[in-house]
C-alpha cells in the first residue's frame, strides 16, 4: 500500500521487543517509500503474528523475495524510525548508484550516525533509471548484496566502477563473504581437488581418465560420456573394407568374366569365388605350411574355371592359386616349403560375399564402435587385432586344412567379449546389468550357432571371444570403487599379460607341426557338423574335380 504523507504513524505494539520481521522485496514500484526520510506506512498494514514487511527497489523487475528476517528492536531511533524500519527505508532508495565518497565514522557534532548512513556509505546520488533493477538482498549482518557491487558494511563502502558488470550473478557477491577472490564456480558440477600421486605409464595407458576423480568418472558413465566421442579407427577399418570388397570383385570379374561366383559353384553370399579368395590372402593353410596331403604341386581348378570339369588351361597349382610370386626356389631349384604366414592377418580386411560384408559390418558399426570410444583407440587397435590374428591361429590348428577363410568376425567377437568384462566389471554401476546381461547371452549364442553354418568358420569366432576377454581384462578402463575391487582388477590384469603370450606362442607352435588336430582330436566339432556330405568332419576338406585335356 502507498504510504500516505498526512497518515498519523502509529508504531505497532510487538509482544516481544527483539521480535524479528521478514523483509519482503516486492514487485510493485507503488509499494516503496519515496527519500529516505520518509516515514514508515500505516501500522495498520501489519501481518496479523505482528510482522511487517517492506519493499525493495531493487526487484522492480526481478520480483524476487528474499525472507531474511531482521531483529526489531523497541527503541526509536532519533529518525523517528525503529533500525528494521530504518533499513528497509534505506533499501527503498537503493536504485540510485552509490557514488564513492569519505564518510567520517560520526555524524555532525560528534553523534553516531544513523544506521542508514551507516549502511548507504554516504555519497551523493544519481538516478540511473529501470536498468538499474537486479537481484540483491542483505544478510544477517545488515551487508547489502547487489549485482553489480560488493557488500557494504560499516568497514566497507559500495563502489561502481566502470568495469561493473550489470549482469553479473550474485555468486560472485556470495563468494567475496569468506575472504575468496571472487572467482565464480559451479556450484553444482565443480571439480573436487584432483588426486595428486601420478599413474605409471602403463597405467595412464589402460586409463586415459587418471585425471578424473572416482566420483567424476561414474557421474561421466551415468551420463553416457565416453573415453573419446568418436571411433576414429571403426571409421577408417570399415572403409578399407569396403574398399578392398570391391578389389575383389574386381579381380573376379577379371579373372573368370563375372564380379560374383555363380559357377561351377554358386557363392551363396553373393561374392567371389572362395579360389579367389585364396589368391587374395584368405587363410588357407597349404599356403602356410607343407601338408602332405595337399603339396604345392598339386593341381585344382583355377579361378577362372567355369565348370566342374575344368580344361587343361583352368588347371593351376597350391603354389600358383596362393599367388605372392609363388614359394620361391633354393639353391638346387626346388620349391620352397610353403611360408605365408601373413595369411593370419590379411583374412581380417577379406569379406566371402555382400551379405558376409554387410553382416560383419553394422557389427562392427555397432558393438565395435562403441567399445572404442570406452578404450581409446590405441587400445582398441590392440584389442582387435590381437582377437582377429588369434582367431585365425586357433581355426589354423584345427579347422579343416582345405577350407580357406576370411572375415573380420574374429576380430568383431573380440570387441563383443569385452562389452562382457564391461558388464560384469561395472555390475553395480549399470542400470538394470540383468537386462544387458541378457542381451550378451543372446548375441553370444547367436555368434557361436552362425559359426555351425557350412562355410563360416566357427574358430575364428571363439578365437577372438577368448582373446578379448584377455585383451578386454586388460585394457579396459575399469572403474575401481573400493581397495578390494582395484587390487582384484590389477592382479587380473597382471596374470593376462603372460597368457595371452602363451596362447599365442603355444598354438603357433603346435600350428607349424605336421598335423595339429592331434592335440585336440574333437576340437574339429567345435566348428563343424558332422554327415555325410562333409565326410564327419574328416579330411582335408578339398573339393575333387576331374578335368579334361585339352
Amino acid at each position: 500500500m502507498a504510504y500516505e504523507p498526512n497518515q498519523q504513524y502509529q508504531p505497532p505494539n510487538f509482544p516481544h521487543p527483539y521480535a524479528t520481521q521478514p523483509v519482503k522485496f516486492g514487485d510493485s514500484n507503488d509499494d516503496f517509500f519515496q527519500g529516505q526520510n520518509a516515514a514508515p506506512p500505516s501500522a495498520n498494514n501489519h501481518q496479523d503474528d505482528g510482522r511487517k514487511t517492506y519493499n525493495d527497489r531493487s526487484s522492480v523487475m526481478t520480483g524476487w523475495t528474499s525472507g531474511i528476517t531482521v531483529p526489531y528492536t523497541a527503541p526509536v531511533l532519533e529518525t523517528g524510525q525503529t533500525h528494521a524500519q530504518a533499513i528497509a527505508s534505506e533499501y527503498s532508495a537503493r536504485g540510485s548508484r552509490i557514488e564513492s565518497s569519505p564518510v567520517p565514522s560520526n555524524g555532525a557534532n560528534g553523534q553516531p550516525r544513523p544506521p542508514s548512513a551507516v549502511l548507504s556509505g554516504g555519497g551523493d546520488r544519481k538516478s540511473l533509471g529501470p536498468d538499474s533493477a537486479g537481484l540483491s538482498y542483505i544478510d544477517e549482518n545488515f551487508r547489502y548484496y547487489s549485482s553489480r557491487g560488493t557488500p557494504v558494511s560499516h568497514d566497507q563502502r559500495r563502489v561502481d566502477s566502470p568495469t561493473d558488470s550489470h549482469n553479473a550473478p550474485l555468486v560472485l557477491n556470495a563468494a567475496n563473504m569468506d575472504g575468496g577472490a571472487g572467482q565464480r564456480r559451479d556450484l553444482e558440477y565443480a571439480d573436487p581437488t584432483l588426486p595428486s600421486r601420478k599413474p605409471n605409464l602403463f597405467a595412464r595407458f589402460i586409463d586415459q581418465e587418471h585425471r578424473h576423480s572416482t566420483d567424476q568418472r561414474i557421474e561421466r558413465r551415468k551420463r553416457g560420456i565416453q573415453r573419446q566421442s568418436r571411433p576414429y579407427l571403426v571409421w577408417f577399418l570399415t572403409v578399407v573394407m569396403f574398399s578392398v570388397f570391391i578389389y575383389e570383385i574386381v579381380q573376379n570379374n577379371r579373372d573368370s568374366g563375372t564380379p560374383f561366383a555363380f559357377k561351377p559353384q554358386v557363392n551363396p553370399m553373393i561374392g567371389p569365388a572362395s579360389i579367389e579368395l585364396v589368391t587374395l590372402g584368405a587363410r588357407f593353410p597349404p599356403c602356410m605350411k607343407l601338408i602332405p596331403d595337399v603339396p604345392p604341386s598339386l593341381s585344382i581348378a583355377c579361378a577362372n574355371a567355369t565348370s566342374l570339369t575344368p580344361s587343361a588351361s583352368e588347371i593351376c597349382t597350391i603354389e600358383k592359386i596362393c599367388g605372392f610370386g609363388g614359394f620361391g626356389r633354393d639353391s638346387s631349384g626346388q620349391t620352397k616349403e610353403p611360408n605365408q604366414w601373413f595369411r593370419f592377418i590379411t583374412p581380417i580386411f577379406l569379406h566371402a560375399g555382400i551379405i558376409h560384408l554387410l553382416l560383419n559390418m553394422f557389427a562392427q558399426w555397432v558393438l565395435s564402435a562403441q567399445v572404442e570410444r570406452d578404450m581409446g583407440s590405441l587400445g582398441f587397435f590392440v584389442l582387435y587385432f590381437a582377437a582377429g590374428i588369434f582367431g585365425n591361429i586357433l581355426g589354423g590348428n584345427f579347422a579343416l586344412v582345405g577350407l580357406p577363410s576370411v572375415g573380420a568376425s574374429g576380430a568383431i567377437v573380440g570387441t563383443l567379449a569385452v562389452l562382457w568384462v564391461d558388464l560384469i566389471a561395472h555390475w553395480g554401476l549399470e542400470y538394470k546389468p540383468v537386462q544387458k546381461l541378457v542381451g550378451h547371452i543372446i548375441n553370444l549364442v547367436l555368434v557361436v550357432g552362425l559359426g555351425f553354418v557350412p562355410g563360416v568358420d566357427n574358430f575364428s569366432h571363439l578365437g577372438g571371444l577368448l582373446m578379448g576377454l584377455v585383451c578386454g581384462i586388460m585394457l579396459l578402463p575399469i572403474i575401481s570403487t573400493t581397495k578390494t575391487h582395484r587390487l582384484v582388477v590389477w592382479i587380473l590384469r597382471l596374470a593376462m599379460i603372460p597368457i595371452a603370450i602363451i596362447l599365442f606362442v603355444v598354438l603357433i607352435r603346435n600350428f607349424y607341426t605336421s598335423d595339429p588336430s592331434k592335440a585336440c582330436s574333437w576340437c574339429r566339432y567345435l566348428s563343424c557338423i558332422p554327415t555325410a556330405s562333409n565326410n564327419r568332419c574328416r579330411g582335408t576338406g578339398l573339393t575333387t574335380t576331374t578335368f579334361t585335356g585339352n
